[in-house]
């Protein structure tokens, strides 16, 4: 993927001996990241670094690595928020591929609906509105499909649903995304905070 954050340089750190063995994949950190960007509150990242490493120490060989690794997350970061507000809209996710060249967003969204877990009372307020709640559902359906024993009833969906859902996610996660950023962006955010980086 293109961009200033060498996200294949992330990708090794984290998958490496040097990262906590539960910590976040790139996909579920790129969900993650996603969540926290287009969410109702800004969360520090003093709050949420920690979950990435599954609440251990990364080990880094050097200041450098670190100041490397920390920077490649919170520039993914904003690329994000930037790619969100971009006119035209210019974000991707970062999704993986299996062997047959299929698309798995499984990772993705648990990564997104970790980021809702932490402001789950303001999130609330998407699900008040069928068509916004459209928005939240789909991410949280798949996300499901991954960790089945922690889904939420209120947003499952049926079998045939969920099967369409899962061919088009690659298309309509994105779509999801930018919808929630806007959603909130426009009735939470005060005047001046349309960008938050970090």
């Amino acid at each position: 993927m293109d961009g200033t954050v060498d996200l294949d340089a992330l990708e090794a750190y984290l998958s490496s001996d040097d990262s906590p063995e539960e910590c976040m994949d790139l996909s579920e950190l790129d969900g993650f990241l996603a969540g926290l960007a287009v969410g109702p509150e800004v969360v520090p990242p003093s709050e949420w670094l920690p979950i990435v490493w599954d609440n251990q120490e990364p080990v880094f060989a050097d200041e450098a690595q670190a100041n490397a690794v920390i920077g490649a997350i919170l520039g993914r970061y904003n690329e994000i928020v930037d790619g969100l507000d971009a006119e035209p809209t210019d974000y991707a996710p970062v999704f993986w591929e299996d062997f047959t060249g299929a698309t798995i967003v499984e990772d993705w969204a648990v990564g997104f609906m970790q980021a809702v877990s932490l402001r789950q009372m303001s999130w609330e307020a998407v699900l008040t509105d069928d068509d916004t709640a459209m928005l939240l559902i789909p991410i949280a359906a798949i996300a499901g499909l991954a960790i089945p024993d922690g889904a939420d009833d209120e947003l499952s969906l049926p079998d045939e649903v969920m099967d369409k859902l899962v061919e088009e996610a690659p298309d309509v996660l994105p779509s999801c995304v930018l919808g929630l950023r806007i959603f909130w962006r426009d009735r939470l955010l005060p005047p001046g905070s349309r960008s938050r980086r970090h």
